[in-house]
């Protein structure tokens, strides 16, 4: 730990403020690549984070936090109440995705895990919760020494299961906001780790930056038989088929131009050998957009679009259509985000962005919305910047390895600092 003079606030102002507190409190960075990789090492599926969540939970300890542990699974909280002032939530998510990791990385993830269904599976990183956890960490550490620079209350909260965007409502629903003696926070905030970005920048604008999430489940019934006499059968391959198909055609054929959704069938599972026709085949979506209406009109057109095929293909059953998933768009509030964007472009210059809205979803708004008060999510860049240079010099930055790729890959610095100086940055800006 560096601290060259915490005889009081710092009365420099501007970049220059948050600069001197940021650089005078900054912890040794080695250490936390070491937690890094570990992490990356050892990642947990969704609603299993108990290694990450206890290494998090000790860590806070250590450094002066209220612990609560165990909040919707294994969320926790550290808190520090530093006299009067607002109270500001920092929040990182801790889960990992069922992935095959093939970056070729010295420290590369050869977990496998039991899922939910059972199964067996391979385990990654790949979407750089690591990244956030160990940030948030560092930050916290920051934080707690730096407590002669700011008043008010700060929580830092490790969420489990955002990859089931079911986390931050499992955690509001276990009482986060009502079980502790805790002051209602006045602004949540959170980033998140895009290789489609540089590494060194942040971004964030106002308004939607992720859309809303609709997760679906569907099971087609047919007439099972014997498959060298499909006229016997109403064979579910078939109608599932045609609706996989008939469903691009909602966002091409029935949304105005200029809205923005997306369908997309990510599982289609049925039958157990080649020569038998089974009695029912299951597809499984998922549905992006960034307003109430389009959310609406999608969900709609599906359901539509299903029992009309299963209808044409004389389907002996109803389909069945489950809700899997759902999160809200996640919006950054107005006049907070441009209060942010100020201390961020002052504090980061050049490497201070807008945020173009992105089609992946979050549940990190979730956290705001139960309590009704303002958040703002910001986006972290974490593409090494020679590659990243050179693939945008060829028009290749489509090719770079995104989330929830098998070759996500984000390099460690200056990813890991720029997560830290944006956590400390957006706590200070608003416990000022």
């Amino acid at each position: 730990m560096k601290v060259k003079n915490s005889s009081g606030p710092s009365l420099a102002s501007g970049r220059g403020r948050y600069r001197d507190i940021v650089d005078r409190y900054l912890p040794d960075l080695e250490s936390y690549e070491a937690i890094y990789r570990d992490l990356h090492s050892h990642p947990e599926l969704s609603q299993q984070e108990q290694r990450t969540s206890s290494i998090a939970a000790n860590h806070l300890r250590h450094f002066g936090y209220s612990v609560h542990e165990y909040i919707g699974g294994y969320g926790l909280i550290g808190v520090i109440k530093n006299g009067q002032g607002p109270t500001v939530l920092l929040r990182a998510d801790m889960d990992a995705l069922p992935v095959r990791e093939n970056t070729g990385l010295g420290y590369a993830s050869k977990k496998t895990m039991i899922d939910r269904n059972g199964t067996e599976v391979p385990v990654m990183h790949a979407c750089g919760h690591d990244v956030h956890v160990t940030c948030l960490m560092a930050a916290a550490e920051l934080l707690s020494f730096a407590r002669l620079e700011w008043r008010g209350t700060l929580i830092c909260l490790f969420q489990p299961a955002e990859e089931f965007v079911s986390g931050a409502q499992a955690m509001v629903d276990d009482g986060l906001y009502s079980r502790f003696d805790l002051p209602k926070p006045d602004i949540v905030l959170g980033q998140h780790v895009f290789c489609i970005e540089k590494a060194g920048v942040v971004a964030t604008s106002p308004g939607p930056v992720l859309a809303a999430c609709d997760g679906l489940r569907i099971r087609i019934f047919g007439k099972g038989g014997h498959g060298s006499m499909p006229s016997n059968c109403i064979d579910p391959i078939v109608i599932a088929s045609h609706i996989v198909v008939r469903l691009q055609t909602i966002v091409s054929r029935e949304l105005q131009p200029g809205k923005v959704g997306v369908i997309t069938c990510g599982k289609f599972h049925a039958g157990t050998a080649s020569n038998i026709i089974p009695s029912y085949a299951d597809i499984e979506l998922t549905v992006r957009s960034y307003d109430t209406s389009v959310q609406k009109q999608l969900l709609d057109a599906i359901e539509r679009t299903v029992r009309a095929e299963c209808n044409a293909s004389r389907s002996p059953k109803e389909p069945v259509i489950e809700t899997t998933a759902h999160a809200p768009a996640t919006v950054n509030s107005a006049k907070e985000t441009d209060v942010l964007k100020t201390s961020f472009s002052t504090y980061f210059e050049d490497n201070a962005d807008a945020m173009e809205p992105l089609p992946g979803s979050e549940d990190f708004s979730i956290l705001a919305r139960a309590i009704n008060v303002p958040s703002i999510f910001w986006m972290l860049g974490g593409c090494d910047p020679v590659k990243w240079d050179e693939a945008k010099r060829n028009g290749k930055i489509s090719e770079i390895p995104t989330n929830h790729s098998a070759e996500f890959a984000p390099v460690i610095e200056p990813t890991l600092r720029t997560g830290v100086d944006a956590l400390a940055v957006a706590a200070l800006t608003f416990l000022d």
